[in-house]
């Protein structure tokens, strides 16, 4: 059973950093584009950022341009999201989805935008907290 699990959540002080996992069982992560979205209390859902399979096309929401990098490792079959420079602002959960680019390019990561359309496979997340 194909199976996304978010780790690396918990409270931080702000201008603190923490480094979100995104592992899989059941399928390989090479192969899928992976995005990262964020949902604060009382928000809609929204993109924070994303890798094409290949690595060739990765995008980030301005709100966390310079502050957050997305990668991955596939010998440990996990995508990363370090974040650092912490706001009160990025509080929330934190979900990794995986788009399997079944017509080529991804649909959920394509230039600088971040769909989650296009994303077929969702973790339960976790949860961010950015507090003193």
């Amino acid at each position: 059973q194909a199976q996304l699990v978010e780790s690396g959540g918990g409270l931080v002080q702000p201008g603190g950093s923490l480094r979100l996992s995104c592992s899989a069982s059941g399928f390989t992560l090479s192969y899928f584009a992976i995005g990262w979205f964020r949902q604060a209390p009382g928000k809609k859902r929204e993109g924070v950022s994303c890798i094409s399979s290949s690595n060739s096309n990765i995008a980030y929401a301005n709100s966390v341009k310079g502050r957050f990098t997305i990668s991955r490792d596939n010998a440990k079959n996990t995508v990363y999201l370090q974040m650092n420079s912490l706001e009160p602002e990025d509080t929330a959960v934190y979900y990794c989805a995986a788009d399997p680019e079944e017509f080529g390019p991804p649909l959920g990561c394509a230039g600088d935008s971040i769909i989650e359309a296009g994303y077929d496979y969702w973790g339960a997340g976790t949860q961010v907290t950015v507090s003193s």
